[in-house]
């Protein structure tokens, strides 16, 4: 890899693990927001619903506004975003919360197509999994931060001050990434048009390509179990097994350090081992073993056992991102990554605005958050399945043009 290709992962993977911290920051400390806004821990669920929702309508757009602007510029809007909409959220009424959360989502939905255009770009066809994994670790390692760091701020400076401190975080990157525009958004196009009809552009390329159409439902039920892991599992953890807030905010650093790791080592085995469709296959059935095993959890089960356990559902159900994006960069048209990664992001941010929610609604009305991680395994043999039947799908195709 050369310098260019270098300095897109650096400079990618560290404003994704910011903008992640940004949206997993009132998650990680939850039941203290909750308390002081009068309301049920569970709506954690709407707050990550509605940033999602944001980020549906902004990864759409996303593709014409890195051609235009730059990814670097696009970063930089994000990150500008999700600093005032944590700002907003430190507001103590439930609807400025609402709107910092819609304003938290439209930064963070364009992070991940501007960051897959510079890689794209700058990476060898045969390290694609690796690097795309390799960058894709900013959003655990911005759950670590979130796990590790938040929880201690909020006993601190409260909520609100825990809120004002990541939005700073968010605001000092932006003219930290300024002197690197100039080299990697070289390739804009100023002339291009924000037309209405090239928003459905990045829809229609992924229907129209069953390979991507199958990658982004795949894509749609991970993230209903990803997003779950990491909004539920401290509270999970605080309210049902009785751990600490800390202790609770311990285990998902944990878990979300397993998924840094794991999204090398899926990256590096997708490359040189598995394949990338296999890779994915055995990180659906990680996935639902993890669930399992999570709803399984006892308070009077020793610290290391829980965090094995929370490692393998992190290391799975946030692991999977960097090889579907890898996987979704080889299968687009040529030069056409951002877009295909910003449409088939339509489906991933679907599933998460509508998995949280529901998670969050099974545990309130079966009054069991354990009933709750064990349903996550459903989404994952979904998954598994569509995974099963492209690739049946996909030998018999080659078979036909064999005997052509």
């Amino acid at each position: 890899m050369n310098a260019g290709a270098w300095a897109s992962l650096i400079v990618t993977t560290a404003v994704q693990a910011v903008v992640s911290l940004a949206l997993l920051t009132l998650p990680a400390m939850a039941p203290a927001a909750a308390q002081a806004l009068g309301v049920a821990p569970a709506l954690v669920g709407a707050y990550v619903a509605l940033c999602y929702f944001a980020a549906m309508g902004s990864s759409l757009v996303s593709g014409v506004l890195v051609r235009r602007l730059g990814a670097i510029r696009v970063s930089q809007f994000g990150l500008s975003l999700c600093a005032l909409g944590l700002l907003l959220c430190a507001v103590p009424w439930l609807p400025a919360v609402a709107v910092g959360a819609l304003a938290i989502g439209a930064g963070y939905g364009p992070i991940t197509p501007a960051s897959s255009h510079l890689l794209a770009r700058t990476t060898p066809a045969r390290r694609m999994a690796l690097v795309f994994s390799v960058k894709q670790t900013g959003v655990p390692a911005g759950g670590i931060l979130a796990g590790a760091l938040v929880p201690g701020l909020a006993l601190g400076l409260g909520w609100q001050g825990a809120l004002g401190v990541v939005a700073l975080a968010c605001a000092a990157c932006v003219p930290l990434a300024q002197p690197l525009r100039r080299a990697l958004d070289g390739d804009r196009e100023p002339g291009e048009r924000l037309a209405p009809v090239a928003l459905l552009g990045p829809l229609r390329m992924v229907l129209r390509h069953r390979p991507l159409a199958v990658l982004a439902a795949c894509s749609f039920l991970f993230s209903a179990v990803q997003v779950s892991v990491t909004a539920y599992l401290v509270t999970y953890l605080n309210q049902t097994l009785g751990l600490t807030l800390l202790a609770a905010g311990a285990a998902l650093a944990v878990s979300q350090l397993a998924g840094v790791v794991g999204r090398v080592a899926w990256g590096a085995l997708a490359d040189h081992g598995l394949g990338p469709r296999n890779t994915l296959m055995l990180l659906a059935l990680l996935m639902g073993a993890g669930a399992l095993l999570t709803a399984a959890l006892q308070a009077a089960w020793p610290t290391a056992l829980i965090w094995a356990v929370v490692a393998l559902l992190g290391a799975s159900g946030i692991g999977w991102n960097g090889v579907y994006l890898a996987t979704l960069a080889r299968q687009a048209p040529a030069g056409q990554a951002g877009v295909a990664t910003g449409g088939s992001l339509l489906f991933t941010y679907l599933g998460v605005v509508l998995g949280s929610p529901a998670f969050g609604a099974l545990a309130a009305g079966s009054g069991s958050y354990r009933l709750a991680f064990a349903a996550l395994a459903v989404p994952a043999a979904l998954a598994l399945a569509l995974l099963v039947w492209r690739a049946l799908q996909a030998r018999r195709e080659t078979l036909r043009e064999a005997t052509k």
